[in-house]
Formats: structure tokens, C-alpha cells, sequence
């Protein structure tokens, strides 16, 4: 499994011309690791990519869903168009990882690699720039707000791929546990969807000592919380894949007082969109019948977050050859699962045939742990990625 397919020409000079410029990298990275910014604020971060990319010649238009960008670089006259996609925005967790490099806003960090991802598009910008080799239009879009899901949506509603089409386009995560530099790749389902609620079991506040003069909502969504897991457990085929986390419950202050209500906040995850609509409508029915079953009314306001990310099939073949020509076969991730976290590039991938591919972090933190840290020993490796990808789409032989 191990043994080295033929290395494509260019293998060492793209090697050699990241490394000649790593350090920059490294210390870019630090830097936007210093000052995350959330959703939608990302404005030194905008700033800062759109100068570096006018810099080294390309066409940057920027301000495309607030603070998102685009940049085009033109070499020679092919017809051919691919796009590679980063996401800037920071995460509103209170750093604790002690670097000399922590985060400076308070309450705000990247702690899902956003930093690392854009300082690997960046440098691989930079080489394509001055030596790729090409033939065709490479674009680059830097994306504002992919933990809240909304920056690839606003992006694609302003234009995105009307106004800069592309034949494909990629993009990638890190991910811990994964050993640093190894590529995974899935097909077809990548990532899961995800849907929220919030969940108000109203009952009739009372004294803790009079109970049945009450309808206590408490014991009905302790009720509902346990009947929950039937939907998962009998509501979907069981070779389907459904997650239901109740992730946060707020009801009452005191010991000794039944609320008038509690609050219930969940998250819905399937890969499958019949399995994402089953869950949307035996979720707020069932939580309507267990608040009645004790008295109480059930509120349910379910949001519809973005969809499952799936892959497509050639799009994700021709990636997956990349990394092994690029590399050697031991880098690519054979196992590698689909992944239950969710990922707004899923959007993008309803507009235009492309693929989402993963780069292990190593031995990290867990993604949006406040001991999290991108690795920058991904940096060259994954750069270079890009680089080779860029190259080998935008290759007259491969058209």
C-alpha cells in the first residue's frame, strides 16, 4: 500500500518554492491566530488577504457578502475555470492555550483552524502567482462566516457563481486525530446536515411544596429529553445515521419553586434528506404529545440550518489522485469515515460540481476546544496540495 506511484514533473520545484517563503507563512499565521474575528466582522482579516493577493498580481474583488473575497488569476488562453475555497471566520470561545500568539479579543478564537486554512490558500496563492504553471483561470474565494453557516449562502445570493463561474470547486478542513499532513477524502455524503430547535414546555408555576396545585415543566421535558431518543432509535431506517443532541436545558432558579416554563435547545445531524425531514417532523410532534401527556404546551420553533455535504463522485476521484500523485499513496487516509460535524460549503457544492477533503492535524485539541491550535506543520503539505490541484485542473491534458 505503501509503494510510490510515478511523481508528476514540477513534484520538487513546487516543494522547493514553498519552502523558500514557509516562515512568512508561519508568522501569518500567528498573526491571524492573534486577532480572530467572528462572522461577518472579519475586517482586518479581509483587509489583510486582499493585500497580499494585489500584491502578488491577482484580480481581488472583495466586499461579496460583507467582508468576503474573490480573487481571479488568468495564465495562458484556456477555457478551463476551478476554484478553491478558505473560510477566515474566528469562534466566540475564550482562548486557554497559554501561546505567545493567544488570541487578543477577549471571548473570541480560532479554535477550528480558519487561521490555518487561510494562511495554506494564501501561500499556495503566492507560488501560483509567481511559478504556477497553468493554463486557464484560477479563482480563490475567501469566505466570511462558516460557523454560522450563513457566509457560503450570502455569498452564493450576491453572485457568487454568476458573476465568477467555475467548472469546480474545493476546499478543506484539518481535522485532529487524523496524523498531520495524511489527506482523507469521502464521496457522496461528507458531512452531515444540520437543523436546530428551541423547545418551550409551558406549564403552571407553583410552590415546590404543592406540586399538584401545578403543571410542572420540568418533569415534562425530562419526559420528552428520554422519549427523544426513540426517534433515533425507531423512527430511523438503522442503517440510516441520525444525531439529536439536547445541548442546552434553562428552567427555574430556585429548589423549592416549579417554573412557569423551560427552555430546550437541540441540534438535528443526518446525512440523508429524507432522514433530515423525518427528524423535522416527529421532533416538535412528539414534544407537543409528551408536554400534553403531563398537562403542559409545547413551543417549537425549528430552524433549518444547511444541508449535508455531498461530494461529488469524479470531482472527489480527481482529488483523491491529486494527493497520491502529489505525495505517495501512504498520505491518503484509506478508512477515512464521513464526518457527523456540518460544514456550510455544502451550499456551494448544490451550485457546482466540486469536492471537501480533509488534512490531519495530528495528535491536537478536539476543533472549537479553548486548548485548540492549528498545526503549522500542515502548512507546506497542504499548500503544496493546492498547488498541484490548481495545476493538474487547469493542465491542457486534462480537458
Amino acid at each position: 500500500m505503501n509503494a510510490r506511484v510515478q511523481t508528476p514533473p514540477g513534484h520538487d520545484r513546487v516543494e522547493q518554492g514553498i519552502a523558500s517563503f514557509l516562515d512568512e507563512f508561519i508568522a501569518l499565521r500567528h498573526d491571524l491566530h492573534q486577532y480572530p474575528e467572528l462572522a461577518f466582522r472579519e475586517h482586518r482579516t479581509s483587509k489583510l488577504i486582499a493585500s497580499r493577493l494585489a500584491s502578488w498580481g491577482y484580480q481581488v474583488e472583495h466586499g461579496i457578502a460583507g467582508t468576503g473575497i474573490v480573487a481571479t488569476l488568468t495564465k495562458g488562453n484556456g477555457n478551463k475555470k476551478v476554484a478553491i475555497r478558505a473560510d477566515m471566520d474566528a469562534l466566540p470561545i475564550e482562548e486557554a492555550t497559554g501561546l505567545a500568539y493567544s488570541s487578543s479579543n477577549p471571548g473570541v478564537m480560532h479554535a477550528c483552524g480558519h487561521d490555518g486554512h487561510t494562511t495554506i490558500l494564501l501561500a499556495a496563492a503566492r507560488y501560483l502567482a509567481e511559478s504556477g504553471r497553468f493554463d486557464g483561470t484560477l479563482r480563490l474565494i475567501f469566505q466570511p462566516a462558516e460557523e454560522i453557516g450563513a457566509g457560503a449562502r450570502k455569498m452564493i445570493a450576491e453572485g457568487l457563481f454568476d458573476r465568477f463561474p467555475v467548472d469546480a470547486v474545493f476546499g478543506l478542513h484539518n481535522w485532529p486525530g487524523v496524523p498531520s499532513g495524511h489527506f482523507g477524502f469521502v464521496a457522496n455524503a461528507a458531512m452531515a446536515s444540520v437543523d436546530q430547535a428551541v423547545i418551550r414546555i409551558v406549564g403552571k408555576g407553583g410552590h415546590g411544596a404543592e406540586p399538584h396545585r401545578g403543571v410542572d415543566p420540568v418533569l415534562a421535558s425530562a419526559s420528552f429529553i428520554t422519549a427523544l431518543q426513540s426517534v433515533v432509535s425507531r423512527n430511523v431506517d438503522p442503517q440510516e445515521m441520525a444525531v439529536v443532541t439536547v445541548g442546552s436545558i434553562h428552567g427555574g432558579s430556585a429548589s423549592n419553586v416549579i417554573p412557569e416554563s423551560v427552555e430546550l435547545k437541540l441540534t438535528m445531524r443526518a446525512y440523508d434528506e429524507s432522514v433530515r425531514e423525518r427528524l423535522e417532523t416527529r421532533i416538535p410532534a412528539l414534544a407537543r404529545a409528551q408536554a400534553e401527556s403531563f398537562g403542559a404546551v409545547a413551543e417549537v420553533d425549528y430552524r433549518r440550518g444547511f444541508p449535508a455535504l455531498i461530494n461529488h463522485v469524479d470531482e472527489t476521484a480527481f482529488a483523491r489522485n491529486v494527493a497520491i500523485r502529489a505525495f505517495d499513496r501512504s498520505v491518503t487516509e484509506d478508512d477515512f469515515r464521513p464526518r457527523t460535524a456540518s460544514e456550510d460549503f455544502a451550499f456551494m457544492l448544490q451550485e457546482t460540481p466540486g469536492s471537501y477533503l480533509f488534512v490531519g492535524n495530528g495528535d491536537s485539541a478536539p476543533l472549537h476546544s479553548a486548548h485548540y491550535d492549528f498545526n503549522d506543520a500542515i502548512i507546506a503539505p497542504a499548500a503544496r496540495y493546492w498547488v498541484q490541484l490548481a495545476e493538474t485542473f487547469l493542465s491542457e491534458d486534462n480537458g
